[in-house]
């Protein structure tokens, strides 16, 4: 599995749920927190906005 940047959440996520497979995970950095909308902090802010412009 590749991620520009994980939470350390999702990365214990994994280990606990998938730790009977055989999966190797990359990443370039992990962010240590998320906040209430589960956003990875400091993270890359709303991708979505970033890519496609402002919600409508």
């Amino acid at each position: 599995m590749a991620s520009v940047i994980s939470s350390q959440y999702a990365i214990d996520y994994l280990k606990k749920h998938l730790q009977d497979t055989d999966i190797t995970v990359w990443t370039a950095a992990i962010d240590p927190e998320l906040d209430a909308h589960s956003y990875i902090i400091p993270g890359l802010g709303d991708a979505g906005d970033l890519a496609f412009g402002q919600k409508l």
